[in-house]
């Protein structure tokens, strides 16, 4: 299938893609990473991202956002850059729906508990989760396990936080030695889009999910860099508008100047370093895309804020605590529990795996609600 976008010289092409593991023959109506994108679309750990926490457990409010949420307001942004330079935005759009898929449920406290319940049993991390998922644990099609996803894709879900010089978890090594990912170079230019624009919608989400919940006030946010300097340019009386709306217009701004600021330095870099091909881009001892000196030093002080007074929020402390406690009691549960349980729950031993790695894929798996009611059941 020939290419239908008119893409630039340094923009992934699927005419130059390294392909699948098993070959398919091409689509007659969408592109080798649309099909990538509707993949995980309409796999199961992306439709269960609805229920998983971002930071907020699902219970404390409808408007606070999920792993979902968060995905699609990622896969925007990038979008949103990726065509500014003509890059791939199919490819952008797929990495940046995908990212979170492998995370288990309650957040970064479900994921701390796996990781301490799995230290001797090789671990267990999100990114590693998310290639057994799209690689292994996916069951749609005839002809293979996962979902056969593209060289291009899968590299870049590889290298989310960069070129990976030691320690390869199993699942990415395993990986690795079967569809060579070329793990000390840096991924494409969409994919290093999709990873700033996490950073991006993430920073400024929760600076909005923390003023609903009340951790913090305007005033407390006016001595912070950029949102300060937001908020000092809203109209005087801005504060007799409803939250809602003062919400929107401090995180639309922030976002629109750290996406300009992004912008700004792709093309500084491109510049700087004579970029023509997509070769030189995984070649380089660094990434394109990045924020420059100035705005990143703001980005980590909003970081440090959100740190204080978000996450180490008492509330915050409570739910982890609870999602410690609720994923220690279902792993040891489970590994314990008899066949007649196990069938209930359409929990598979026989696979080529060990029981532990099985009962923390089933847990994983888990949305916020599910866990509960298990937790609830057996408990």
């Amino acid at each position: 299938m020939k290419n239908p976008f008119n893409l630039s010289i340094i923009a992934t092409n699927q005419n130059e893609s390294k392909g699948r593991i098993i070959n398919e023959n091409f689509s007659q109506t969408r592109s080798e990473y649309q099909r990538d994108r509707d993949r995980i679309l309409h796999s199961a750990a992306f439709r269960r991202l609805k229920h998983k926490t971002q930071v907020f457990v699902s219970h404390e409010g409808d408007h606070y956002r999920t792993r979902l949420t968060h995905s699609l307001e990622v896969s925007q942004i990038a979008r949103s850059i990726c065509r500014i330079f003509s890059l791939n935005e199919d490819l952008a759009e797929t990495l940046s729906l995908a990212h979170d898929i492998g995370h288990p449920p309650f957040g970064h406290s479900g994921e701390d508990a796996l990781k301490s319940l799995m230290k001797d049993h090789n671990g267990f991390d999100h990114n590693d989760q998310a290639i057994r998922i799209v690689h292994l644990l996916e069951k749609k099609y005839f002809d293979f396990d996962g979902l056969n996803l593209t060289w291009e894709t899968l590299e870049g879900l590889v290298k989310h936080n960069g070129p990976i010089d030691s320690k390869v978890t199993p699942s990415i090594l395993n990986l690795n030695n079967e569809f060579d990912l070329r793990l000390h170079e840096f991924s494409s230019l969409e994919a290093q889009v999709a990873a700033i624009s996490d950073d991006i919608a993430y920073n400024n989400h929760d600076i909005d999910d923390g003023l609903r919940a009340g951790f913090f006030s305007f005033n407390e946010l006016r001595d912070l860099p950029l949102i300060g300097d937001i908020i000092e340019n809203l109209p005087k009386n801005f504060e007799t508008r409803d939250m809602q709306r003062i919400n929107n217009e401090i995180t639309r701004r922030s976002t629109s100047l750290m996406i300009l600021d992004i912008i700004s330095v792709i093309k500084e870099n491109i510049e700087l370093e004579s970029i023509n091909n997509q070769n030189q881009i995984r070649s380089l001892n660094k990434p394109i895309v990045h924020f420059s000196k100035n705005m990143k030093t703001q980005v980590e002080s909003v970081r440090s804020f959100l740190s204080d007074r978000m996450y180490s929020h008492d509330s915050i402390k409570q739910m982890s605590e609870n999602a410690h406690e609720i994923i220690y009691f279902l792993f040891k549960f489970l590994i314990k529990a008899d066949d007649k349980t196990l069938n209930e729950l359409k929990i598979d031993l026989n696979r080529d795996d060990s029981k532990n790695r099985i009962i923390c894929d089933f847990i994983a798996g888990m949305t916020d609600n599910y866990a509960k009611k298990i937790y609830e059941k057996y408990s």
